[in-house]
C-alpha cells in the first residue's frame, strides 16, 4: 500500500461518520479481552456520528489521519488531567484503524498532535493506556516515552491498571522505529 496521499488534517463535521468507523475498530481490536464485553459496547455506542459531530462543533482538538478517501485514524489532546503530574498538556486519545496499523500512521498522528502543542507552549505531554495493551505501550515506549506514573481505573467490577507515559520536548527519537501504532 502506499503511504504517499495522507492528509493529517484538523477534524470537520463531515468526519463524524468516519470517526466513528475508526473508534469502533480500534476499540474492538485494541480493547477486546481487556475490558469487560458489555462495557466495551456500552462505551463504543456512546460514541456515534452524533456524539462525534458535537464534539468538533464544541471545537474538541480532533485532528484525523486520511488516506485511502476516508478517515483512518484519529488523536484528540488539550489539557493534562492530572494536576499531580508535572504534564500540562494531554494526548487523550490516539487510534489507527486496525488494517493500518503498522505503517507508520500512528506515529504521523502523534507527531503532528505533539507539534500542535509545541506551537501552544508545551513542551512537554502525557498519555495515558491500559496497561494490557501491550502493543500501545510498546508504541509510546518507542516514541520516547517513559512511564511517569500508573494508577487502576474502574470498569463495571474490573480494576484495569493503566500507565501514563511521559514524553518532554527533548527527548524526540528519530520518528520512532517501531512497527505497532497507539491503539
Amino acid at each position: 500500500m502506499s503511504t504517499a496521499a495522507i492528509a493529517i488534517r484538523t477534524a470537520k463535521p463531515s468526519d463524524a461518520h468516519g470517526l466513528a468507523d475508526v473508534h469502533d475498530a480500534a476499540w474492538r481490536f485494541a480493547y477486546r479481552g481487556i475490558l469487560p464485553g458489555a462495557e466495551l459496547e456500552r462505551m463504543i455506542a456512546r460514541r456515534g456520528p452524533d456524539w462525534w459531530r458535537k464534539a468538533i462543533t464544541r471545537r474538541v482538538p480532533v485532528v484525523v489521519l486520511e488516506t485511502g478517501g476516508g478517515v483512518r485514524g484519529y488523536a484528540t489532546y488539550g489539557g493534562g488531567r492530572v494536576r499531580t503530574l508535572p504534564y500540562r498538556a494531554e494526548m487523550y486519545e490516539l487510534y489507527v484503524q486496525p488494517e493500518y496499523t503498522g505503517l507508520g500512521f500512528g506515529r504521523r498522528l502523534f507527531r503532528t498532535v505533539q507539534q500542535r502543542l509545541m506551537r501552544r507552549g508545551h513542551e512537554a505531554l502525557v498519555v495515558w493506556c491500559l496497561a494490557d495493551n501491550a502493543p500501545a505501550c510498546t508504541f509510546y515506549e518507542r516514541l520516547g516515552g517513559r512511564a511517569v506514573a500508573a494508577a487502576d481505573e474502574m470498569f463495571t467490577d474490573v480494576r484495569v491498571a493503566k500507565v501514563a507515559y511521559g514524553f518532554d520536548g527533548r527527548a524526540s527519537p528519530a520518528a520512532g522505529t517501531g512497527t505497532a501504532d497507539g491503539r
